[in-house]
C-alpha cells in the first residue's frame, strides 16, 4: 500500500506525517507542488513484457496524460531483482538530484520510494502499482529501488532526451532510511 512519511530534513528520526490514506497523501504532496493520484493499472503484464507491450497496454492513459501535460516522449523502466545493473542503478538514483523536466511516473507493477526535499522537509513516498506521481522540474529528490528491486513504471517527459539528472552533491540521502530498512520493502 502507498505510504507517505514526512521528516524534518535535518532529523530522519522525527516523523511529522505518517499515512497510507491516498487523499491525505495527495493533499500533503500538493502542498509542495507534487501531483499524486491513484489510477488503475488494469492490464496484466507478462513477466517478460517489453516497452512496446507495456505502452500498448496503457496507451489510452498515456496518450491522455501526454496531451494534458504537453509531454513529448515516453518510455518504460522495468527493474527486477535479477537485473544485471541493479546495484549501479540504485546508487545513481540514490544521489540527490533535480531535473529540468517534470518527473512523471505511473507505476504498473511493483514499488519504489521517492524522497522529495522541499520546505525544510523530506517527503518519503513509497509508490506502488496504480500510483501516478508527478514531481515538478527543479524539485530536489532521490529514488530508492531497494536492494531487490521490482517495479515497472511508465515515464513521461516534456523533452525528447528523457531522464537527465543534475546531481546536487549533497549527501542527504545517506542520512535517511533506505527503502527496505524503513519497513516498506
Amino acid at each position: 500500500m502507498t505510504h507517505l512519511t514526512v521528516y524534518p530534513d535535518t532529523d530522519p528520526s522525527k516523523v511529522l506525517v505518517d499515512t497510507r490514506d491516498g487523499a491525505e497523501i495527495a493533499k500533503v504532496l500538493a502542498e509542495i507542488g507534487v501531483r499524486f493520484e491513484r489510477w488503475k493499472a488494469a492490464a496484466e503484464l507478462q513477466p517478460d513484457a517489453g516497452q512496446e507491450e507495456v505502452l500498448a497496454a496503457y496507451d489510452a492513459e498515456v496518450t491522455r496524460l501526454m496531451q494534458e501535460g504537453g509531454y513529448k516522449s515516453v518510455d518504460v523502466v522495468r527493474v527486477k531483482p535479477d537485473h544485471p545493473d541493479r546495484v549501479a542503478m540504485r546508487q545513481k538514483f540514490l544521489a540527490e538530484h533535480t531535473h529540468d523536466d517534470d518527473e512523471v511516473r505511473f507505476f504498473v507493477e511493483g514499488s519504489g520510494a521517492f524522497y522529495l526535499r522541499a520546505g525544510g522537509r523530506v517527503h518519503r513516498v513509497v509508490c506502488e502499482r496504480d500510483d501516478l506521481i508527478s514531481v515538478p522540474a527543479g524539485t530536489t529528490h532521490w529514488f530508492d529501488t531497494g536492494a531487490n528491486p521490482h517495479f515497472c513504471a511508465i515515464r513521461i517527459f516534456t523533452t525528447p532526451e528523457g531522464w537527465v539528472g543534475h546531481f546536487t552533491g549533497d549527501d542527504i540521502a545517506t542520512r535517511f532510511p533506505l527503502y527496505e530498512s524503513a519497513g516498506a520493502a
